[in-house]
């Protein structure tokens, strides 16, 4: 069998899975994206070029249209380039582009992944009534669902990460789309027990050895992941201990949300660094980090947080228990339905700053006390979301659903 996957970054969800594929069931597997072409563990690697793209003068709430049709439309001429590809099966990334136009030039079923269906009230861009959502990006809320309404309906199957993230969707919908979680690497996400007999350096910075270490990671430091509500338990914490160091891995940047319409021209690190008194010295903001040293700082820390609205779940939070964590996390879907609070994990509620500096210095006490914690989230990662676990009921519903579909 040959399957097409389709997505604008690569490896993203599907390049495990493509030579898992290869290398386990013999198939023939080809990833389209904007990475340059090649091969990658018998995975053909075809890139394709954008010719075009949403405007100023492109109206704001169907900008996320316009751009997945140049993607789409990118995707469809460069395959009809390749007129070598012939695919039993296409699988894409419905949200980063969409594989709509690929039912106009192969007869094969396609299955879609989608992260999240988008809501303007009850939902990420409304939960933090401190930073008011816009007028505009309620009305954009319900447009942005535009392509992934037409990817539901041109699908022969879907799939989504999580329970909660399949909820947001029609109910309609939500039968044609099954629960599958991407899968967690356990090989390169682990404990790793020599780190700590080392010297704990991180970012060119030795910690000592009676010096607790707190970590936070997400790609942007924005308040989606609630990285004001970190800093401000972190200032805290820091009058009132001296042993304590806080890692931000991550860059100064917005994802995801408007915090820029609230910050005055500042970007939101700058924001939160303005309205608190934060001695630098007990922070180490290492920018974005290779996977491999993510693990190993990891492996170092003696507390994990994390914190999102109710939104798409980061794989950091997977990576961090899988590396044996201790984690702390927000009381927010969908990470409720990865950590049960004093089993795998702690959980506190979003806005409760109080309870997260309670919580981190009771942890920061005695680390050791905690570390069950940490063992019980690395044995469910192992055995519900690793990709032993996870690829091969990826693979065998791929397999039903282009059996479902014979020509």
């Amino acid at each position: 069998m040959h399957i097409l996957f389709v997505h604008k970054n690569f490896p993203a969800q599907f390049g495990h899975v493509a030579a898992h594929l290869v290398e386990k069931k013999g198939y023939e597997c080809t990833f389209v994206s904007q990475r340059p072409p090649g091969e990658w563990r018998g995975v053909r690697k075809i890139q394709y070029r954008l010719r075009g793209g949403a405007k100023a003068s492109t109206h704001y709430c169907s900008r996320s249209f316009e751009n997945y049709t140049w993607h789409s439309h990118a995707v469809y001429e460069t395959l009809k380039a390749h007129p070598d590809v012939r695919p039993d099966l296409i699988v894409g990334h419905s949200g980063f582009g969409s594989t709509v136009f690929l039912a106009e030039l192969y007869d094969a079923p396609i299955i879609n992944y989608f992260e999240y269906y988008y809501h303007p009230r009850d939902s990420d861009i409304d939960f933090r009534p401190e930073f008011p959502t816009r007028e505009l990006n309620r009305l954009r809320a319900r447009t942005r669902n535009a392509m992934l309404l037409l990817d539901l309906e041109t699908c022969a199957a879907a799939y989504s990460p999580t329970v909660w993230q399949r909820s947001r969707f029609p109910a309609h919908y939500q039968g044609k789309i099954d629960v599958i979680f991407d899968g967690v690497d356990t090989r390169l996400w682990r404990p790793t027990a020599t780190a700590r007999k080392s010297r704990r350096m991180i970012a060119g910075r030795e910690i000592p050895d009676d010096v607790r270490i707190v970590t936070y990671v997400a790609r942007g430091f924005e308040s989606v992941r609630g990285f004001d509500i970190f800093m401000r338990a972190a200032a805290r914490l820091c009058r009132v201990r001296t042993d304590v160091v806080f890692v931000c891995v991550g860059e100064d940047r917005v994802c995801y949300g408007g915090d820029q319409h609230h910050t005055g021209g500042q970007s939101f690190l700058e924001y939160v660094l303005s309205y608190d008194d934060f001695d630098l010295s007990r922070f180490i903001f290492t920018g974005a980090v290779p996977p491999e040293e993510l693990a190993r700082i990891f492996s170092l820390s003696d507390l994990h947080v994390y914190l999102t609205v109710p939104f798409v779940l980061s794989w950091s939070m997977m990576n961090a228990l899988s590396c044996g964590c201790t984690v702390l996390a927000s009381a927010t879907p969908p990470v409720q339905e990865m950590i049960t609070d004093g089993e795998n994990g702690l959980l506190f509620p979003f806005h409760d700053i109080d309870r997260l500096v309670e919580l981190t210095g009771r942890v920061l006490d005695d680390p050791a006390a905690f570390a069950p914690l940490g063992v019980a989230g690395r044995s469910m990662i192992e055995a519900q979301y690793s990709l032993s676990a996870v690829t091969p009921q990826i693979a065998q519903f791929y397999d039903r659903t282009a059996a479902q579909c014979v020509r």
